[in-house]
């Protein structure tokens, strides 16, 4: 167990080296990217060694900087072709909505947040004002909260102390403890709220689609909380299961 812990950590804090490399076309320095990941120097060396050494990053023999190596290319392709889960997905979130009436989401983890990358909206007169290519923090929505119940606590812990818990409403967590609290509970649950946390007015409900251990993301179902009720929500939630186990059934 701690092993694995360690493993989880140590390609975290790359992940965080390689966003830090990838913000602009330039070469940095060690003491640069430590200083821009919050690592130490000698670990942050130990981890650009290790990622040398299978060419994600590449160093520069005479001035000692760091840059993206040219691997990564192989892995940006590839990705190219999960976001087949738009395709994938698709018509069970057109049933979705059908059934529900409500405006349904797919999102994919980045960044420390939920990008929104397929919407269907509800028909009904009021509908949510939401952007695909958006993206809202995972602390605060439904779908970053389901994510986040599918990872290892030492995982959660490290993205808390790289994510400052910020109120975006008088609803947001702001703690870790009840971050927590809420991550178990979608952990028995099969799936995460996000009760008025990012817009005051929305309530949304959301569960994560992770196949072993890979995850494609999160679907979600969001409305104004006026016309929620516990009838209604009962129906959200079962429309939401049956269509993460289709989905999923799809994946495997």
């Amino acid at each position: 167990m701690v092993q694995k812990q360690a493993y989880g950590s140590v390609l975290l804090k790359a992940d965080d080296i390689l966003e830090f490399l990838s913000s602009d076309d330039s070469q940095h320095r060690l003491s640069e990217i430590a200083s821009h990941t919050g690592l130490t120097p000698p670990t942050a060396s130990k981890i650009l060694n290790t990622l040398l050494l299978i060419g994600y990053v590449q160093k520069d023999p005479d001035t000692k900087l760091f840059s993206l190596g040219p691997r990564l290319l192989k892995y940006a392709n590839k990705s190219l072709h999960q976001l087949s889960i738009k395709r994938i997905a698709q018509p069970y979130l057109e049933e979705l909505q059908k059934v529900t009436g409500e405006t349904v989401h797919l999102g994919i983890h980045e960044f420390d947040h939920i990008k929104y990358i397929t919407k269907i909206a509800s028909k009904k007169p009021v509908s949510l004002y939401s952007e695909i290519g958006k993206s809202i923090p995972m602390y605060c929505s439904a779908m970053g909260k389901a994510v986040l119940a599918d990872l290892d606590d030492d995982d959660i812990d490290y993205y808390l102390e790289k994510n400052e818990l910020i109120s975006k409403t008088e609803n947001t967590i702001t703690t870790a403890e009840r971050l927590f609290e809420e991550i178990n509970l979608a952990r028995q649950e099969g799936f995460a709220y996000d009760n008025g946390e990012h817009d005051l007015d929305v309530f949304c409900i959301g569960s994560s689609i992770t196949v072993g251990q890979t995850n494609y993301g999160a679907i979600s179902i969001s409305l104004p909380k006026y016309r929620l009720s516990n009838e209604v929500l009962e129906s959200l939630k079962q429309n939401l299961l049956t269509t993460k186990e289709n989905l999923i059934e799809s994946l495997s």
